[in-house]
């Protein structure tokens, strides 16, 4: 189920940044599926709210991976894209993921430090103990906040952004996310997602300086319904 401006589900809104919670199977931006994009959906919608002829203004601050829902960030000036953009780059734009994993780790909470090197073909990054050539350092803290009957629930607070970096950091330790095919979970989602979830974001607002805190509700779906 694709977002279309009829059921964007927006969580904060002014004149300077929109936050959407992004359904799975949604891209972000255009890619070469050909896709329409997230941020083709919000422009259609801010052009009918607010009706504005030409063209609308919209930048992407960050991405999703697509099989993942949650918080993005859209700019609706260039001002606040260009300090948002800087706020990312200093690390003072506080996110946090839910995932449901299989496999419950052995820490009830831990700090893993990787290093990841992505390859382009297959699209998919690999976790290493030791730094090796073209690969990034990747830090994250998780904790397990619930136990289901087959599944755990861990909170994560991301230190870096790497490429697919909470997929294969978990993969690492042995409890891949469900339906994430990709990182070893045994059979994917019926509808192509998996259960990771761009849960909660904290910043200081770019323009207005006041404190922004945003949570997205989880998907309407079993698993994640018990999570609740």
């Amino acid at each position: 189920m694709h977002s279309t401006k009829e059921n964007l589900q927006v969580l904060f809104e002014d004149n300077h940044i929109v936050i959407i919670n992004k359904r799975a199977g949604d891209i972000t931006q255009g890619d070469k599926t050909g896709d329409k994009p997230l941020s083709d959906v919000v422009k259609e919608y801010i052009k009918d709210k607010y009706n504005k002829p030409g063209n609308v203004y919209l930048g992407v601050v960050h991405r999703l991976d697509r099989p993942t829902s949650g918080i993005i960030i859209f700019a609706r000036t260039s001002k606040a894209l260009e300090r948002l953009n800087k706020m990312l780059r200093d690390k003072t734009i506080n996110k946090t993921y839910w995932a449901v994993v299989k496999n419950h780790p052995k820490k009830e909470k831990d700090t893993l430090i990787n290093f990841l090197k992505k390859n382009p073909k297959n699209n998919k990054s690999t976790a290493f103990s030791k730094e090796i050539e073209g690969s990034k350092k990747a830090i994250l803290h998780y904790s397990v906040i619930k136990k289901l009957d087959n599944y755990s629930l861990l909170e994560i607070d991301l230190e870096t952004g790497r490429h697919h970096q909470i997929r294969s950091q978990l993969s690492n330790i042995g409890s891949p996310i469900k339906g994430d095919l990709k990182y070893g979970f045994n059979r994917s989602n019926k509808d192509g997602s998996i259960h990771l979830h761009a849960r909660k974001i904290e910043f200081t607002h770019p323009v207005s300086k006041e404190s922004i805190k945003v949570f997205a509700p989880t998907p309407n779906e079993v698993i994640w319904n018990a999570c609740n």
